[in-house]
């Protein structure tokens, strides 16, 4: 069986897979144990998909991130109770995928049954080299890029959106001048700051403040975390 992770809504059943395949899938207890350490920034947990728009911006997220696995048919608080309707939040979703994101992202989809005769839909997202991605309603004129933290998937800042263009852009320089030495020797002695306590207590204009920290997050001297209100920024 030829497998296209490609998000073509094709599902892929465990049954018709063997082999160096079937490593790529999950069986149910290999779900069990992921599904008992709870929701973390590579799990996602969803019972039913009532509302696909507000879902899929947790596979963007996974896409703009590390990846990560979300499974339809599991409650928030870990019990495996499988989807009802599978094959609907399946058509729900890819439904969703096709109308809501861009740009493309790869994932595998498929289904792990159950003994009560339901199934777990996975969607094992990857990691893109296209990123950023983003999530643009019919509601909302603006798309909008998320990220995934920890356990929770929030909105990408400007700076955060970015680093994600561009964190794989070869020849990058940056300066070292008062400023950026301020900045360690601040970020040693407290640890971690904000874009707007780093124009504040430098001085400089909020863009450039912001400009010097996404520089020196892609030369790898700063590390970024995505906050819901505002990015806070420490030393590598």
């Amino acid at each position: 069986m030829s497998l296209n992770p490609m998000r073509t809504g094709n599902e892929i059943l465990l049954d018709e897979v063997s082999g160096e395949e079937a490593d790529r899938f999950l069986d149910l207890r290999n779900l069990k144990h992921l599904v008992r350490h709870g929701e973390g920034q590579r799990l996602e947990f969803k019972m039913k998909v009532k509302f696909p728009e507000k879902i899929i911006k947790e596979l963007v997220a996974f896409a703009n991130s590390d990846g990560g696995h979300l499974f339809v048919g599991v409650t928030d608080d870990g019990q495996i109770e499988g989807s009802k309707f599978v094959e609907e939040d399946q058509f729900l979703l890819e439904k969703a995928i096709s109308a809501y994101c861009f740009p493309v992202f790869t994932y595998h989809v498929y289904r792990i049954a159950l003994e009560n005769g339901r199934s777990v839909l996975v969607y094992h997202v990857f990691e893109s080299i296209d990123k950023p991605h983003f999530v643009q309603l019919e509601t909302d004129p603006n798309p909008v890029c998320y990220v995934r933290v920890k356990d929770r998937t929030v909105k990408a800042s400007k700076e955060m959106k970015q680093i994600l263009r561009r964190e794989n852009e070869a020849g990058l320089t940056f300066a070292y001048g008062d400023s950026e030495k301020w900045l360690m020797e601040y970020l040693r002695e407290n640890e971690v700051i904000s874009l707007s306590d780093f124009a504040l207590k430098t001085g400089l204009p909020v863009w450039l403040a912001s400009r010097k920290l996404v520089l020196l997050v892609l030369g790898r001297v700063l590390r970024i975390e995505a906050g819901e209100q505002h990015d806070m920024y420490y030393l590598r």
